[in-house]
């Protein structure tokens, strides 16, 4: 008898004759299915109500901040000029998955083109890649105003404001390209079925039935180097601000000093451990289960574009008065 194997397409089961355990028709999909969190599919519903209450602050904070700064002339300085970089960057990492995650939740919705995928995939790991570089440069920003303050201003001036930003966004869009172009050279001829609530790279390419090492090493590539460089810069950095704050004459001096890096460093924390910790899981983590880890993705995801404005709005005395500036009207 002739043995035959069943392969997923369009959501449809097909019966594929093999000669070759690795061959069948099965290339390229036109759509993959997004199965959500495999084991935990009963408790989607429930998940769904964090998620979604994070996605709210995060839009709601996020808008607020640049609102803020639009709105109030005293703000419209280097450090919030990268801080609307920063909301910017965070509610397309979050409108880029949360959304789809949502609707897998509540509809079933499973369903996502190929090159939607592909997209998705792109823009993840994009504004991921800038939002790293975004807090290299708040990081020299700090550096530049407290170690060398009477040259902030012509250090940091406007045209340098632009070229940082542009080499910000060069960076995280030309470093991403091959993820989506090798992802769609790849045939595809095991299933279309993927194992997490939004494309992800590696959870992609793992579904093709070719040798990946391509994907695999550049993507190991990029995560050392955007990782790497940037940890290194912005560690140089506070290595250079502490060394300036410990020299002040007083202690409220110096507390008042470090206080000013004191949101910049709480988002840094913010998003780099999640980071490290789900790459870690992603590339070691063969006993983790599965569940957890796509979990964590999301969270990773969430997490930090929820508590940025959080912590700017309470920690940064210019956008806390700002915000509460109506309320104090009204008392008075």
């Amino acid at each position: 008898m002739q043995k035959k194997s069943y392969c997923f397409r369009a959501g449809h089961l097909l019966s594929c004759s093999m000669s070759d355990s690795n061959t069948t028709d099965f290339t390229n999909p036109s759509i993959f299915i997004l199965l959500g969190v495999p084991g935990l599919e009963a408790a989607h519903l429930w998940i769904s109500i964090p998620f979604c209450t994070m996605y709210i602050v995060a839009i709601l904070g996020n808008f607020t901040i640049l609102f803020i700064v639009k709105m109030e002339p005293s703000l419209h300085v280097p450090m919030y000029y990268f801080l609307c970089m920063l909301a910017v960057t965070d509610l397309v990492l979050t409108t880029t998955t949360i959304p789809k995650m949502l609707s897998i939740f509540w509809f079933n919705c499973r369903e996502i083109d190929f090159s939607a995928c592909l997209t998705q995939l792109y823009f993840i790991q994009c504004f991921s890649v800038m939002e790293s570089g975004i807090f290299v440069a708040m990081a020299l920003d700090r550096y530049v105003a407290i170690c060398l303050p009477l040259r902030h201003s012509t250090i940091l001036s406007n045209p340098v404001m632009g070229k940082i930003s542009l080499a910000v966004v060069l960076r995280g869009s030309l470093l991403i390209v091959p993820y989506p172009f090798l992802a769609r050279r790849w045939p595809y001829c095991r299933t279309n079925m993927i194992p997490h609530t939004y494309c992800e790279h590696i959870a992609v390419v793992k579904l093709a039935c070719a040798d990946i090492r391509i994907s695999s090493y550049y993507a190991l590539f990029v995560a050392f180097l955007v990782i790497g460089v940037d940890v290194f810069l912005i560690t140089l950095s506070y290595i250079q601000i502490l060394r300036a704050i410990f020299i002040l004459p007083t202690k409220d001096a110096r507390l008042k000093t470090f206080g000013t890096c004191g949101s910049h460093l709480c988002v840094i924390l913010a998003f780099y451990i999640p980071a490290l910790f789900s790459f870690l899981t992603q590339r070691f983590g063969q006993n983790v289960p599965l569940h957890f880890h796509i979990l964590f993705a999301n969270v990773y995801l969430l997490v930090p574009p929820m508590l940025n404005p959080v912590i700017y709005g309470v920690r940064t005395r210019q956008i806390r008065d700002r915000l509460l500036r109506p309320l104090t009207h009204q008392g008075t």
